[in-house]
């Protein structure tokens, strides 16, 4: 049985490194989120054993189906990776970042350097297909390196047998600041006879629903625009243009319940940056992040929280 039905928009949550981590997956999967992803993994990382990498790679209870995304270039090492996931329960699909635009990822000719050789993309995508043992392969990408070039892009994808393609719709020197070229997602949609996720600048259930609708793409998958904003997928998934602060709140809590339970008293502290996003608009937001910065008390900060988002 499939996992994942793309006869309904799929609603998923991209990587975003320091962000989409256990805590943050868990919640926006128990409010909305049909498929879930890991950070992005080193591929170099999973073979030779680092703990963080295998701390990263656990995944919540709730989250199924669960996708690990890895990064790479060097098809041996990529092929390891994959074998070593083959070994680990409860994953459901193994994706390659042909998309992240850091230098440092780029200089290993990884993430976005993919797209500069097609022909080494193709060979990374049929690698993981064929060993992997897992229900799902596909593979995120953007439109082009420098240049737009996105049908070829998913033709070459296509061709190696993967399952499904998320589309960011900026090119890698376009950054996260250019215009998103949501005409480019829909001509991938178009072109190819997979499933097509877009991505890019979807910040608001309006604007989800105006890409879906233009790219006549099978889903949209959110990443930044989640980011102090976790309820835009119980948004999509109720048909909700508006949502009631108990939901907001309840959320937030959940959240910060989850953090403390993966990262122990520590993730009060890490908790800080996400809850300078949700307090962001809302009167004497400034006070209570300057309060907040000062505690470490989990049980303190958590009702100032609870106080707060009333």
């Amino acid at each position: 049985m499939k996992k994942i039905d793309f006869s309904f928009p799929i609603y998923a949550l991209a990587p975003l490194a320091g962000y989409t981590d256990l805590p943050f997956r868990s919640v926006v999967k128990k409010f909305g989120a049909d498929l879930t992803i890991s950070e992005m993994l080193s591929s170099n990382a999973l073979v030779y054993g680092s703990e963080k990498t295998q701390h990263m790679l656990e995944k919540a209870d709730n989250e199924d189906p669960y996708i690990v995304q890895i990064a790479g270039s060097d098809p041996k090492i990529i092929e390891d990776a994959v074998k070593y996931l083959n070994s680990v329960d409860g994953i459901d699909g193994i994706d390659l970042n042909s998309g992240c635009p850091v230098p440092k990822v780029v200089s290993q000719k990884a993430g976005s350097a993919l797209l500069n050789d097609l022909k080494l993309l193709h060979k990374l995508a049929k690698i993981i297909k064929d060993t992997s043992n897992k229900q799902y392969s596909s593979v995120k990408i953007r439109i082009g390196f420098n240049d737009k070039y996105p049908v070829d892009i998913a033709k070459a994808i296509e061709d190696a047998g993967i399952d499904y393609i998320a589309v960011h719709g900026r090119t890698r020197s376009g950054g996260f600041k250019s215009e998103v070229d949501y005409d480019a997602i829909a001509q991938i949609k178009e072109a190819v006879s997979i499933p097509v996720i877009a991505n890019g600048d979807i910040d608001s259930y309006e604007k989800a629903q105006w890409v879906l609708n233009h790219t006549k793409a099978d889903g949209v998958m959110i990443g930044r625009g989640a980011i102090g904003n976790p309820w835009i997928f119980y948004q999509l998934k109720h048909n909700q243009a508006n949502i009631d602060k108990d939901i907001k709140r309840k959320i937030i809590l959940e959240h910060y319940d989850d953090m403390i339970k993966f990262y122990g008293d520590h993730g009060a502290k890490i908790f800080r940056k996400h809850l300078h996003t949700y307090s962001k608009g809302i009167d004497g937001a400034s006070s209570f992040r300057q309060s907040i910065n000062q505690l470490t008390d989990t049980n303190i900060m958590r009702d100032m929280i609870d106080k707060f988002f009333i």
